[in-house]
C-alpha cells in the first residue's frame, strides 16, 4: 500500500466516474471493494458526487451523469502545475480541450481533454484536494493504461505534453510499453523507502519506478474495429477469481476471465451501468 498527499506534475493522480444512477453504482462498488461514501455536493443541489473512501481516505469518485453525456467511463486525473497552460499546450500538441478549464470548489481546477485518436483524460490542478490518497491496496486504484490504434502518435503527443516516456519492455512473448514520467520514482523514494530495494528483488523492467502507465496497442482481434481510443483503469484486489465472481453476484458482468500474465492475474469487468474495469492481483509464487 502506498498513501499519496499529491502527485508531481504529469503523474495520473485519480479517477473518477459519472453514472445516470450514481446511489446505485455505490451500492456495487461499495459491495466490490468495500468503500465508503460521501456525498461532497451540498444537499440543496440536485446531483450528487460521492467520494469513495477507504480507512477514511479518498480513493476514488462518483458523480451524477449529466444529459446527453457518453456511456459511463472510468475518467483518469493528470497532475499538472496549471490547468490552463497544460490544455493550451493539449490543443499545440493536436488534442482537443472537452471542458475548459474550471474550479472544482476549493478541491482544485480541471480539464477535461482528448488526445489526437480521441481518447479522454482529466486535468487537475490540485488545490485542497490531492489526489487519491491511498494506491495499489486492495480495493484501489493500480494503474491506469491508454489503449490505442496509433502508438507512435501517443507517444508523441503524451511526451510533448506532459513529458513521458515509453519503454518497451517483455514478459515472456508478450511485448508491452511502460509510460514513464522521469524523476518520479525520486519523489517516491522517501514515501516508500524500500521501493527501489524490491523492485531490484523481484526483477522488474529497468526504469519501473518512474512508471505511471501502460500504452497499449489496440488490435483487431481484441478489439471491434469501431472501439474507441481509451483510457482504462485498474484497481488492485487480494483475489482476481473472488472479486470477479463478486461482481457477478453484484449485478456486474465478467467480460474477460481471470488469467495470467506472469505473477499478476487480471480480469476485465463491467458494472451495471456499462463502464469497464479491471482487477488485478499481483503474486510473485505465480
Amino acid at each position: 500500500m502506498l498513501e499519496q498527499d499529491g502527485y508531481p506534475a504529469g503523474v495520473p493522480c485519480y479517477i473518477d466516474i459519472e453514472q445516470p444512477d450514481p446511489e446505485a453504482a455505490t451500492e456495487f462498488y461499495g459491495g466490490l471493494f468495500g468503500w465508503e461514501f460521501e456525498d461532497r455536493v451540498p444537499a440543496d443541489l440536485p446531483d450528487h458526487y460521492f467520494a469513495a473512501r477507504l480507512g477514511g481516505r479518498d480513493v476514488a469518485g462518483i458523480g451524477s451523469q449529466q444529459p446527453g453525456s457518453p456511456p459511463p467511463q472510468w475518467l483518469t486525473y493528470i497532475a499538472v502545475d496549471s490547468a490552463d497552460a497544460t490544455a493550451a499546450a493539449v490543443r499545440a500538441a493536436g488534442g482537443r480541450v472537452l471542458v475548459e478549464p474550471l474550479d472544482v470548489f476549493d478541491a482544485g481546477r480541471m480539464a477535461v481533454c482528448a488526445d489526437p485518436q480521441g481518447a479522454v483524460f482529466c486535468l487537475w490542478q490540485a488545490n485542497q484536494h490531492k489526489g487519491a490518497a491511498i494506491v495499489n491496496a486492495p480495493g484501489t486504484w493500480n494503474w491506469s493504461d491508454l489503449k490505442t490504434r496509433d502508438v507512435d502518435g501517443a507517444k508523441a503527443f503524451y511526451g510533448a505534453v506532459f513529458g513521458w516516456e515509453p519503454s518497451t519492455v517483455q514478459f515472456g512473448e508478450l511485448e508491452a510499453v511502460m509510460w514513464r514520467r522521469p524523476g518520479y520514482g525520486d519523489a517516491l523514494a522517501p514515501l516508500d523507502p524500500g521501493i527501489r530495494d524490491r523492485h531490484d528483488d523481484a526483477g522488474v523492467p529497468v526504469g519501473f519506478a518512474d512508471a505511471i502507465g501502460w500504452l497499449m496497442e489496440m488490435t483487431s482481434d481484441e478489439f471491434p474495429d469501431d472501439a474507441p481510443p481509451h483510457w482504462a483503469v485498474t484497481f488492485a484486489v487480494d483475489g482476481t477469481d473472488e472479486v470477479a465472481d463478486r461482481a457477478a453476484q453484484l449485478g456486474g458482468t465478467v467480460v474477460v476471465a481471470p488469467f495470467d500474465i506472469g505473477p499478476t492475474r487480471l480480469a476485465t469487468l463491467r458494472d451495471p451501468q456499462g463502464a469497464t474495469f479491471s482487477v488485478s492481483s499481483y503474486a510473485p509464487e505465480r
